[in-house]
């Protein structure tokens, strides 16, 4: 009964178009005022508790390398490298765009900035190469998605914050899954560049090839600062975040001086700006599921599952679907901090891997980001390329479908997930 009123009064505030962060602060205060005894003491509490992990320290410090990425001339030079090595092979800047999508997504942790990054550059060369505009939209919007998954990734950071999973843990298990979408979509681009016979550029010479990687290289060796730092133990994952941050500025700033000092300032309001938005969520996301758990929601739910003699099969296909409705009307962070601490617990309860779990509702959140009405890729898209949302969700079909059946072999094959970090010793 409660969690009927706590799910209705969330939707039909949603539904007045208020943004979602407020929407679950008013519905948590709402339902505390009018249906339960919690002290408002205890509220205020949560409020400052709930955001006091050492783990949401990362959150800020990787959007602020994004953004020093994305303006700092480093997606520019993934790009050429990326071209050099797959450009003469069918659909060779529609490749080289989910090649240099794989290559930034793991500099910067967000799949919006992953679509601004790359597709600004990419898509008037590939129009300008001759490729028809809803190509180059599909592959880069669904490319962009990579951002999230191949680490870091700022929404691997919000699980852990919402499920208390290792961060570490998260990363590595990102690395597989991640390389094996990027090749899904790859094919997918290289299949339908042959099927309709779309230009192919000359092939690089290996000087070509060895002048663009050591352009890129600076960008590239971020990879390596922030994998190996947290695998080797040199610092934490959210150590990291603040080591990709300091080194994105020095790259931007001093080594390719594609910022001035004056910039700069731009950089860090705009990083500002966007952390301070998702705080915002986080905190009224962690009210929500206190209220959850005061009203032992979460348990509830497992013992119906359970007593309904519903299997770990079943429970996956389950939370497969609601993820993806939810993706209809939310962006990732938001379903991530709502739906993790009430499905964790079923899951725990099932014996799912909680990395596994974790990876599995990344690679839902991608699918998400790339369908109507509210997929934050093909608004970013639709900026970029000029195109309507009903034509962009024509384009990104076929890449979209190879996704989901993607989310299929990673939902129902664990291993794909929990491999490299149990080998590496992280589980």
């Amino acid at each position: 009964m409660n969690a009927s009123i706590i799910f209705i009064i969330l939707l039909v505030l949603m539904l007045t178009g208020m943004p979602i962060s407020i929407s679950l602060g008013l519905t948590v205060l709402s339902f505390l005022f009018m249906f339960t005894q919690v002290p408002l003491e205890s509220v205020a509490l949560k409020l400052f508790t709930g955001i006091e992990k050492f783990e949401i320290m990362a959150i800020p410090f990787f959007i602020l390398a994004g953004n020093f990425l994305t303006h700092g001339g480093v997606a520019r030079r993934m790009i050429k490298f990326a071209t050099s090595m797959v450009g003469h092979w069918y659909g060779g800047l529609g490749l080289a765009g989910v090649l240099a999508c794989a290559l930034f997504a793991a500099v910067s942790g967000s799949s919006p900035a992953t679509v601004v990054a790359i597709g600004s550059i990419l898509m008037p060369a590939m129009v300008k190469a001759g490729f028809p505009n809803k190509f180059g939209a599909g592959v880069i919007t669904t490319s962009g998605a990579l951002g999230i998954l191949i680490p870091p990734s700022i929404v691997m950071v919000m699980y852990s914050v919402a499920t208390n999973t290792s961060v570490g843990a998260l990363f590595m298990a990102g690395v597989i899954p991640g390389i094996g979408l990027a090749m899904v979509l790859g094919g997918v681009t290289w299949y339908r560049a042959m099927k309709f016979d779309y230009p192919r550029m000359q092939k690089a010479t290996l000087g070509e090839r060895w002048k663009a990687f050591r352009e890129s290289v600076w960008g590239l060796l971020l990879i390596v600062v922030v994998m190996g730092g947290i695998y080797s133990g040199m610092f934490t994952p959210t150590e990291a975040a603040a080591m990709s941050a300091v080194y994105a500025f020095f790259v931007a700033v001093f080594v390719y001086q594609d910022l001035s000092m004056k910039d700069v300032a731009r950089v860090l309001l705009n990083s500002a700006n966007m952390s301070a938005m998702l705080l915002y969520i986080i905190t009224n996301a962690v009210l929500f599921s206190f209220i959850m758990t005061n009203e032992n929601i979460p348990q509830a739910l497992a013992d119906w599952m359970l007593g309904h003699g519903l299997g770990m099969i079943a429970f996956l296909l389950a939370v497969n679907i609601i993820l993806l409705l939810a993706g209809n009307f939310m962006e990732p962070s938001s379903i991530v901090l709502i739906f993790a601490p009430i499905l964790f617990p079923v899951a725990m309860k099932l014996g799912i891997d909680p990395v596994h779990f974790g990876i599995l509702m990344v690679v839902n959140m991608e699918v998400g980001m790339c369908h109507p009405p509210v997929g934050l890729n093909l608004y970013v898209a639709s900026g970029i390329t000029k195109m309507g949302i009903t034509d962009l969700t024509v384009a990104v079909w076929p890449w979209l479908l190879s996704m989901l059946a993607f989310l299929v072999v990673v939902t129902y094959v664990p291993i794909l997930s929990t491999w490299l970090p149990r080998t590496l010793g992280m589980m």
